[in-house]
């Protein structure tokens, strides 16, 4: 086979979409190494997350090639794209983050999109109207063009299913996973020189995730105000929102409990993980939910928000709760701190859930569905966009 994958975001995000495109990419290359995996960015960016591109024989950077393309360069990644893939005679091509190129002929290329999400539909009011309009647009275009979608969880094909029409058998949910080095034990010699570095406290509560409205940290500070002997580690960026956060914590005395991060190093984040007592993850909406598998891997317990796709990450030892009561997070962190026997039964249970989402099962399911995609004929007919 020969793939062609979206790979702006391989290259360009250090996070999120950039996590799942360049895991996506890991898994393929290794699993299928007589297919070919063509990877198109408008621009290339070298960075220590995407070393192991050159270290794989059948992965090969594509960029505009012709003066034409240079010169559009803007225009390149949502509609010249395909004429490029199609002069590589791609068999099949992958839009890893949500949308297709769109505008060409396909002619015999098959089309597979991964739809992580569609938030900005829930919970509109957290996206200004313009970014609204231009994801939904995208992403209803990719889903309605695809030949397959894929959906990171159940929640998220729930939403297609809803919001966009699409029949539920065009749609395969297919679990990401998280970085392998969170799947790692650090050794202690690197553990203390990260509590070292970030001046950790010997225990600590965790939070990890982008620091904006609906990921909820407001809540879980009010939790902290009934938790006097707890001290918590955020790690996350924020603006608007973050600044009610930095208000919260200063009007309420809770300065010399409250740690501020910002992670750039993954080694450094699974770190962090291991050395948390309890993960908490009050978000009131996620397409999947990284950090809780990420916590998993790291054998540390986690409290997350009852609803969306939340179980599907967390499985059935994980505690969930109301988000938006504090004290029922501040009951579930009770809960576990007086019983070291809970505790481990978390640890031990979340650890075997987190298996689910290995690498090589991912990869047998996305090879299988780029495979039944191109045996399948009932969709050439669809040769426009």
């Amino acid at each position: 086979m020969k793939i062609g994958l979206d790979a702006k975001r391989i290259f360009h995000n250090h996070s999120g979409l950039g996590n799942y495109g360049r895991s996506t990419l890991q898994i393929l290359a290794k699993d299928q190494p007589d297919s070919e995996f063509n990877l198109y960015t408008p621009k290339l960016k070298k960075h220590d997350e995407v070393g192991f591109v050159d270290t794989f024989k059948n992965v090969f950077t594509k960029t505009p090639s012709s003066f034409l393309h240079k010169l559009f360069k803007f225009l390149w990644r949502p509609f010249l794209v395909l004429i490029q893939a199609q002069r590589d005679e791609i068999d099949l091509y992958h839009g890893l983050s949500n949308e297709l190129p769109f505008g060409l002929k396909w002619r015999s290329m098959k089309k597979v999109v991964t739809i992580h999400d569609l938030i900005f539909l829930r919970h509109p009011d957290q996206y200004k109207l313009l970014d609204r309009m231009v994801y939904n647009f995208k992403s209803k275009y990719a889903c309605k063009k695809a030949d397959k979608v894929i959906a990171i969880s159940e929640q998220t094909k729930k939403d297609i299913v809803e919001f966009y029409g699409v029949q539920p058998n065009k749609i395969e949910v297919i679990y990401q996973s998280c970085h392998a080095i969170f799947k790692e034990n650090a050794d202690e010699k690197f553990l203390q020189q990260t509590k070292a570095k970030y001046q950790l406290p010997d225990e600590y509560l965790l939070y990890v995730g982008s620091i904006n409205e609906r990921k909820n940290l407001l809540t879980l500070l009010e939790s902290l105000r009934h938790l006097p002997n707890e001290k918590l580690v955020v790690v996350g960026r924020g603006k608007t929102y973050k600044e009610k956060c930095l208000t919260f914590i200063q009007e309420n005395h809770l300065s010399d409990r409250v740690f501020l991060l910002d992670v750039s190093q993954n080694n450094e984040l699974a770190a962090i993980y291991q050395l948390a007592d309890i993960m908490i993850y009050p978000s009131l909406f996620e397409g999947f939910g990284i950090p809780i598998l990420e916590a998993l891997y790291s054998k540390t317990p986690v409290i997350t928000s009852q609803g969306s796709c939340f179980a599907e990450a967390g499985g059935s030892h994980t505690i969930y709760v109301n988000p938006t009561e504090s004290k029922e997070l501040k009951e579930a962190v009770l809960k576990i701190k007086k019983s070291p026997k809970l505790r481990q039964e978390m640890v031990d249970q979340g650890y075997a859930h987190a298996q689910k989402f290995s690498e090589s099962y991912i990869a047998k399911t996305i090879t299988s569905l780029y495979k039944r995609t191109l045996n399948d004929s009932s969709n050439s007919h669809h040769t426009y966009l």
